[in-house]
């Protein structure tokens, strides 16, 4: 019985002391966009004299006021499925980059999709309702965001 209370604490404390997988391209979440900025509408790169960490990934920032948002609130701005592609999240369960100039907000969280070579994931994402995907996209990154 203790062995079985023994394997039980190391699992849950082993699944605990997992990191997210984040999408890091170029180093930084979104590609090093600003986080903050795309919460007034803006896809904004960010400056490498305004970055910080959160959660074992590194982000840009395109002002010093955005950093200190940021800094205040940082899991408000963190990318839903560790910023990669929403919708590859949501259909396949797969992990795709991302565009950092396509992007929504929604219910105060902040979506990114790829868009390249004709395909725009986010007017997919729209057009293929939206509200199931993300249903899915939830579930999908359930199973998958620890996994590199």
């Amino acid at each position: 019985m203790k062995s079985l209370i023994a394997l039980l604490i190391l699992s849950i404390t082993t699944a605990t002391a997992q990191s997210i997988d984040y999408n890091l391209k170029k180093g930084f979440i979104a590609n090093g966009y600003d986080v903050v900025a795309y919460f007034n509408n803006k896809a904004i790169e960010g400056n490498v004299k305004f970055t910080t960490s959160f959660d074992g990934a590194n982000y840009k920032f395109s002002s010093e006021d955005n950093l200190k948002v940021f800094k205040k609130h940082p899991e408000k701005y963190i990318p839903e499925y560790g910023g990669y592609c929403a919708y590859a999240i949501g259909v396949k369960g797969d992990k795709v980059s991302i565009n950092p100039k396509t992007f929504q907000i929604k219910e105060e969280k902040l979506y990114l999709f790829y868009n390249a070579w004709g395909t725009n994931t986010l007017e997919l994402w729209k057009k293929e309702d939206e509200n199931k995907l993300r249903e899915k996209a939830d579930k999908n990154w359930q199973k998958i965001k620890f996994k590199k």
